[in-house]
């Protein structure tokens, strides 16, 4: 499932990330890729342990724990630590690839994330550059995206994407990946079509009506069987 989620970062979050990189130093982006990705990546990305990169996951995880769209979609089990990249100048695109399986989390802890799905949410607007299009391979062709600043974009993490060249401006955005608590896409997407009707008919016929709780109870059960928390 491809899903574009509106409105994660408000103006004023957005304005709080944009001070954040402005006093940020970027570095290789190459440092997080894996063997056959980084032959394909050239893009410029926020040391994981700086304070700025503390700052930003800060406000992104706490922008996503308050949206239930995202929730939704992702019934997220664990969250990868956002990271955050640019693409400009000379360091300005990402090859086709396909993310690592698994990542472990950076900190020595040993915990590790299995990469269900795929996350960028941009912070630039696209006005603001030429180019830098997520092109994602689905089995509908090729999808490809320009969101809005603050808008995310969830993707299955078994895709072959890329970015292509900025040409103009800078592209700068934060990507990360979710260990779903239910790991078939196919699934995830019955379950979210499910509960966004559920939320439909509750606000026309509310939430006592015998239906209602039918169908809800449907949700769960369906969620009880096919989750692993």
């Amino acid at each position: 499932m491809l899903l574009h989620v509106r409105n994660v970062l408000d103006a004023d979050q957005l304005r709080q990330v944009r001070e954040v990189l402005a006093r940020a130093s970027w570095g290789d982006g190459r440092v997080t890729a894996g063997v056959q990705s980084a032959q394909a990546k050239n893009n410029e990305q926020l040391p994981q342990e700086s304070a700025e990169t503390r700052a930003l996951q800060q406000i992104v995880l706490g922008a996503l724990n308050r949206n239930p769209v995202f929730f939704s979609a992702a019934l997220p089990r664990r969250i990868f630590p956002p990271l955050f990249n640019r693409y400009a100048g000379n360091a300005n695109a990402f090859g086709n690839h396909v993310d690592n399986a698994v990542r472990f989390v950076p900190g020595g802890s040993g915990e590790r994330v299995r990469t269900d799905i795929s996350c960028t949410l941009f912070f630039s607007d696209p006005a603001d550059y030429d180019g830098g299009e997520l092109v994602v391979e689905d089995t509908y062709g090729q999808q490809r995206v320009k969101l809005p600043a603050g808008d995310l974009v969830l993707y299955p993490g078994t895709s072959v994407h890329r970015v292509e060249p900025v040409t103009r401006g800078a592209r700068v955005a934060s990507f990360f990946w979710i260990e779903s608590m239910v790991r078939s896409d196919e699934q995830r997407r019955l379950l979210y079509e499910m509960d966004l009707h559920l939320m439909s008919l509750r606000e026309s016929v509310g939430e006592t009506d015998a239906a209602i709780i039918g169908l809800t109870g449907t949700y769960h059960n369906l969620l009880r069987q096919w989750a692993d928390v």
